[in-house]
Formats: C-alpha cells, structure tokens, sequence
C-alpha cells in the first residue's frame, strides 16, 4: 500500500519547497499517494495562482483558507481545519516546509495524532526570538521525525539542541530545485523591457520585515537613503503590501524620489528571478531571497540584524548590514564600485534536493 503523504503549504516561499517535491513524488505512485493542503495563510488571487501555474504545481486537494489574522489566532484556524481534514482522512506521513506559521500548525496537529512529521530546511537558526519564524522553527523541529537539512549550519544547531543524530538528513536546498528548473524560462520574461531596463543597470530590492517597515521614522530614513542610492543605480522595488500600506499610512509616499526608486506591484516568480538574476545588486530583508542570490553569484545586502542562512555570508556574496541606514547606504555603495565579495555555490545546492529526500522515504519510511 502506498504511503499516504500530506504536504502542508502556507505561503509562496512554501510553494517554491513544494512543487520539486511533490513532482519527484509523483513519479513512484506504488509508493507514494501525496496530498497537497493550501492553508491559505497568505492568499492573493492573482498572485497565489500565477506561483501555481508558473511552477507547474497541481491545484491543492484542500484548501483552508485560513486567511490574514493574528499570529495566535491564524495560528488556531489552521490548526482546528488540519485537525479535522486528518481525523476525516488520516495519513502516514506530514510534510512541513520552512518556518510559516502553516509550519508549526501543521507539525502540532500531526504530533498530538500520532502522525509522523518531515521538516523540510530543518535546523536554521537566526538565534533571534523576537522573529515569529523562530519560533516556528525551533516548535517543528522538536516535533519533527524527519529532519531535512539545506546547509551545515542545520546540523549543527540542531545537534547543540539534542536532537539525535539518526534524525537528520543533510539533502541541500530545495529552493534551488525550483530555481534551476525555471531559470532558462525566467531568462526569456520580458519584465526588463517592460521597465525599460539593462541587465547590470539596476538594483532589485524587496522589503516587508516589521522591523525594517512598522516604524515611520525609521522607514522614513530608509527612502531616504534608497533615494540616494538609487540616484547613482535605479532600485526597483516590487512592493510588498504591507510595506505599500505603511508608506501611505505615514505619509512618506511624497518622499520617493520615482525616478531613484521605483516601486512596481509584486511580481511573480518568474519576473522576479529574471529580475534579480540580471541585477547589478540585490537588497532584501527576505530569507529566500539570500539563497537565490547566493546561487546566482549577484551581491546581495541583506538588511537585518542576522540570518537563520549563514552559509550564504561564509562562501556566498551576501552581506548583513543590520537594519542601518548609513551601513546599509555604504555597503550597496562599495557594492556599485565593484568592492563586492566573490562568492560560490553551498554543497547540494545543485537542483537534486527533491530526488534525495524521496529516495531517503524510499529506503528508511516506506515498509
């Protein structure tokens, strides 16, 4: 009888870990049965369905609909609507992505069934419990039977905390499965003509952190500095709608200089890695973000405070500033000089995590 697999996606960074999976799944139906649940955790229509078609991802075979909430009570929604989806049709095995609250959720509801639990980029640490992704984090790695790692690091942290050795498996980046298998397609988007662009005569800039975007004086500083900089280098910014609503609600949307900086509506997968793939500098507060940039060998300048993702500072091109304004603005300046560090690409970061973490089920879950 084939194992009957949940995999439980919240978020868009959770469909990029998804859909390699779940296609390397597919290919072995005698002993596979997965089961695809969307909490819709975060959900734009437009948006949620260009990530699904872009990535050639089935539709969910269940979708919560959880929607927008607090973390307590989006937390619980998910939570009552998984429980009730596994006592209706139970399954063998849950497989989580990342560090949503989805995560979590999910990794609790099949902990308290008795189900076993896949973590999938088990053991990253930003050390850092003011992140709600910590918390999750460190929550569905305890929980979790299966421990999937994307970087040295996993293994380390993970150790430290007395998790025992026979739980992990150290498979690479599933982020980049996706990123490999769409990157000859991203390179044919035309979003660079559409913005009227040339590839290395730009920076690509995402931001949507609270620390970075929920103080006005702060984020007031930051325009000012991305104005200063995009002066010498147009930053597009495909902005987050939190981040648009802030700017608005602290009236700081006069304070964009349009041609510096250039804010776009958010863009799907495929326009984004065309986007940044072809960028001169990438600035980001985003986690995923920092890997993509790593396998890309683009300089990245990551403005927060840490990274649950220290492989990508240790051999990649990227850059904590902290959340600094002057740092931030002489970093992405050293940058256009060309003062940038040469990076490479982490172990296993090849396009083949999926293929390893299913031929691991092959051999040590299916009986």
């Amino acid at each position: 009888m084939s194992l009957k697999i949940s995999l439980v996606v919240g978020a868009r960074p959770n469909f990029m870990k998804a859909a390699p999976l779940m296609a390397e799944l597919k290919k072995f139906p005698a002993l596979f049965a997965p089961q695809l649940i969307h909490s819709g955790q975060h959900y734009d229509e437009k948006l949620s369905r260009l990530f699904f078609d872009e990535l050639k991802m089935p539709q969910p075979d269940t979708y919560l609909g959880v929607g927008s909430a607090s973390h307590a009570v989006q937390t619980s929604r998910i939570m009552t609507a998984l429980e009730e989806v596994w006592l209706k049709n139970p399954c063998d095995l849950v497989v989580v992505f990342g560090d949503v609250n989805s995560t979590m959720a999910a990794s609790i509801v099949a902990a308290k069934l008795c189900i076993k639990i896949a973590h999938v980029e088990a053991g990253l640490r930003s050390f850092d419990n003011t992140m709600p992704e910590e918390i999750n984090r460190i929550v569905t790695d305890r929980l979790s039977d299966y421990l999937f790692i994307s970087e040295p690091s996993g293994i380390v942290n993970l150790k430290s905390e007395g998790v025992p050795e026979e739980k992990l498996k150290f498979v690479g980046n599933i982020m980049i499965d996706t990123l490999v298998a769409h990157l000859e397609v991203a390179r044919k988007s035309g979003i660079l003509e559409q913005f009227g662009l040339k590839p290395q005569n730009y920076i690509a800039m995402t931001m949507h952190r609270p620390a970075n975007v929920d103080n006005p004086e702060l984020l007031g500083t930051l325009i000012e500095i991305f104005n200063e900089i995009g002066r010498e280098c147009p930053i597009i910014f495909p902005c987050h709608p939190r981040t648009q609503k802030n700017m608005a609600a602290f009236g700081l949307i006069d304070k964009i200089d349009k041609k510096a900086l250039r804010l776009t509506e958010p863009l799907g997968y495929l326009d984004f890695l065309k986007l940044q793939s072809e960028a001169r500098l990438v600035m980001t507060d985003s986690g995923g973000i920092q890997e993509e940039t790593t396998y890309l060998n683009i300089p990245c300048i990551t403005m927060r405070e840490n990274t649950e993702r220290p492989v990508t500072v240790e051999v990649g091109s990227n850059i904590i500033t902290g959340v600094n304004p002057p740092v931030i603005r002489d970093a992405a300046f050293k940058s256009l000089r060309g003062e940038t560090k040469k990076g490479r690409v982490p172990d296993l970061w090849d396009g083949r995590t999926a293929g390893r973490i299913v031929d691991y089920l092959r051999l040590n879950v299916c009986h």
